[in-house]
């Protein structure tokens, strides 16, 4: 990159670049404002973490502001962004974008700072803070401080907006680290074999961390990697706010023809070190003083001094506004409150949309089903499957699938079929093998307006997307401060009994468990399994809906017509008196001939399906407890840490003066599962040892 020496040389770069864009001189000033803006935000936090008034990580833009502006400047107002930990540029750019009066971009500064200094004013509600902030409401989905984790979702986003044939662009910023992330290969690859409207804007500031970027990478430049997935790649100088206006521009015009993705590498400099920690050992002060002569806030000024369109004295003014803008933001920052304690716990979950009338439904059935169970046509589990995804998307043309092999095969247990003949390719979308944009994917779909219902072929496989699942699609409602909804479903199945082995054989629900803000459902009747998906589909959480291997060609009686299942509502699957066996997915069938052998014996088994994971519906396990006195938990999880354990801890807490013998858990052993279907058998349940289990504990 050639540094521009001469006057005459700065008038006519930036007045030629002008013309070409067709600025007005409006529009320049407030590319030129912005960057000041950004500039004085980061200065001020960073001298906030030199005096500790500030705590937390803050990843600082100085330095790159011509990115974030000249980028947002190429959209229009609907378009949407995506952003990353140093994203205060970004999301400063985007929201003066929307305000229009001076008294709303300072509002909208006001609500950066407050956010970075974890206010309840901020825009996240304090939540979010440095590295996740987000104005949703204006379509900027959010900050995330996962390496490349917001590449797959922005080309998720770009996947709603295609489908729904809108003329919106997503805009992606991301680092020159995120390239090498499996995230980053995996959603170009995506975004370019459905031409979608995304641009991806790589920037490359010479350094992941601390390592410099020539030692990651044989390739001299990001934008290289655009080859391999045949879509443009252009690398602009990122210290020109004009020149990156002017790539973004090309590109996003392209991308609302129709023509699909562009990958813009603005080659740019911070000025701080990764964090407020980093002592920049890896880096000489000449190398920095190097790129701070090409300051993009003084490029532009000196261009804009030269074309006469400013003099020194007009730019001191503008330094004297923003500096008078910035005090305002930290009066109002400073001042603003805290969040309180009670909001610990609000935004985790959006609001519940089934009704009284739904519960009383679903016990109308049960009953039924009991008391009447020729009524009712016999369907596989498979086929209620099937079935409530066709009802779903006949319903709601938001509602559409996503997975590997889903389209004309059917997925991998048929639960898909005939799908793609009824609602076309663009309903039933055929993946690569690429579990993390998958679900990644989803996540941005279900943020800008869709319902997706993405398939993992198999629950051993959902670690590779736990990334996109459980960082971002779990969390972004809570770290916005509740302003965003995630409607999403990740369908996919478990368990073992097929004889193949540790990789396509676990029941690994603990780890969805774990995370809050997702939903955990599993079914083990085809009733329940339709209910649940279509009231899944209809919920505004994600949910991770895990099926069994074992019970796609079970069949059970199923109620023609609409109905749902709420979510965090178990069902007593056989009453009892004696003891009280607490189960679900596939170990219902087991737990059920237990309790048939048991009844030979005088012992009444009351079987327990929970069906949610979460919510839990502690309440009757807690209520059956207290009726028997006794409880087996029984789970095909691994016993280690298996999600039982934190039902009986429950229970424990709840019931305790209420058990009249020790509670005993059936689980899985400690141990890969085997391939050998001997072995394979001894280390799942089987009902010889849930009917021991409970004899054990009436003696």
């Amino acid at each position: 990159m050639t540094v521009v020496a001469s006057a005459v040389d700065i008038r006519e770069k930036t007045e030629g670049s002008i013309e070409e864009q067709e600025l007005s001189k409006e529009e320049v000033l407030g590319y030129l404002r912005q960057m000041m803006e950004i500039r004085a935000l980061e200065n001020q936090i960073a001298e906030f973490l030199g005096k500790a008034v500030l705590k937390g990580a803050s990843h600082l833009y100085a330095g790159e502001e011509a990115v974030a502006v000249g980028a947002v400047g190429a959209l229009s107002e609907n378009d949407l962004i995506t952003s990353t930990h140093r994203g205060h540029g970004h999301g400063h750019a985007h929201g003066d974008k929307f305000a229009k009066t001076p008294e709303a971009k300072q509002e909208h500064y006001n609500k950066m700072m407050a956010e970075v200094m974890g206010r309840a004013t901020g825009y996240c509600k304090g939540k979010g803070g440095s590295m996740h902030i987000a104005d949703v409401v204006h379509g900027n989905l959010g900050a995330t401080g996962i390496v490349g984790g917001n590449i797959a979702v922005a080309t998720g986003a770009a996947l709603a907006e295609k489908m729904l044939k809108s003329d919106k662009v997503v805009l992606c910023f991301f680092g020159d680290g995120a390239v090498n992330e499996g995230s980053f290969h995996e959603s170009l690859n995506m975004a370019s074999i459905w031409d979608l409207p995304v641009v991806f804007v790589c920037e490359n500031n010479m350094y992941g961390m601390s390592v410099p970027w020539e030692s990651v990478t044989k390739l001299p430049d990001a934008a290289s990697r655009a080859a391999a997935y045949g879509i443009p790649g252009v690398v602009v100088d990122g210290m020109n706010v004009l020149d990156v206006r002017s790539a973004v521009k090309h590109a996003v015009d392209r991308a609302r023809r129709g023509e699909g993705p562009t990958l813009i590498e603005a080659k740019t400099y911070r000025y701080y070190g990764h964090s407020h920690s980093d002592p920049r050992v890896y880096r000489t002060k000449e190398e920095e003083a190097s790129w701070k002569k090409r300051d993009p806030i003084n490029a532009l000024r000196d261009g804009l001094v030269a074309m006469g369109w400013i003099t020194e004295a007009d730019f001191d003014k503008m330094d004297e506004t923003v500096q008078s803008k910035i005090a305002v933001a930290v009066k109002f920052a400073t001042e603003s409150p805290e969040p309180n304690a009670d909001q610990l716990y609000t935004d985790v979950f959006a609001p519940v949309n089934t009704t009284q009338a739904d519960i009383e439904a679903d016990k109308q059935y049960r009953a039924e089903f009991i008391t009447n169970p020729g009524k009712f046509k016999q369907v596989t589990y498979a086929q209620a499957i099937s079935d409530a995804l066709r009802e779903e998307m006949t319903r709601d043309s938001r509602v559409f699938c996503l997975g590997e092999d889903i389209g004309l095969y059917g997925g991998a247990y048929g639960a898909t079929r005939g799908l793609f003949d009824t609602f076309g390719k663009w309903r039933v979308l055929d993946t690569p093998i690429s579990e993390a944009s998958i679900a990644g994917a989803a996540v941005g779909a279900a943020m800008a307006g869709m319902r997706p219902v993405s398939e993992i072929m198999y629950v051993d496989f959902t670690p590779l997307a736990m990334d996109q699942v459980a960082n971002q699609g779990a969390k972004n409602r809570y770290m916005f401060g509740g302003k965003t909804t995630v409607p999403m479903v990740v369908r996919t199945e478990g368990g073992a009994g097929r004889a193949i082995a540790a990789h396509h054989s676990q029941s690994l629900e603990s780890l969805w468990t774990h995370f809050p803000g997702i939903y955990v459902v599993m079914p083990s009747t085809p009733y329940d399994v339709k209910g649940l998906l279509k009231a899944a589909i209809r919920d505004d959480n994600p949910v991770m809906f895990i099926e069994h291997k074992m019970l796609y060609k079970e069949k059970g009686p199923v109620p023609e017509g609409d109905y749902i299942i709420p979510l965090g509502v178990a069902d007593i699957k056989r009453p009892g008196k004696d003891i009280t066996i607490v189960t679900y997915s596939r170990m219902v069938l087991r737990a059920l001939e237990a309790a048939d052998i048991l009844a030979k014996e005088g012992i009444d088994v009351e079987v327990v399906d929970l069906r949610c994971l979460k919510p839990l519906d502690i309440d009757t396990v807690v209520a059956s407890v207290k009726k028997t006195g006794r409880l087996v938990g029984v789970t095909e999880s691994y016993e280690n840490t298996s999600f039982i354990n934190e039902v009986m801890m429950q229970v424990n807490e709840a019931a305790f003066d209420y058990l009249d013998a020790p509670m005993v858990r059936i689980a899985s052993a400690n141990v890969p599962v085997p391939r050998a279907e001997i072995l394979e058998d001894l280390a799942i349940p089987n009902t010889n040892r849930i009917v021991e289990a409970c004899r054990k504990v009436v003696k």
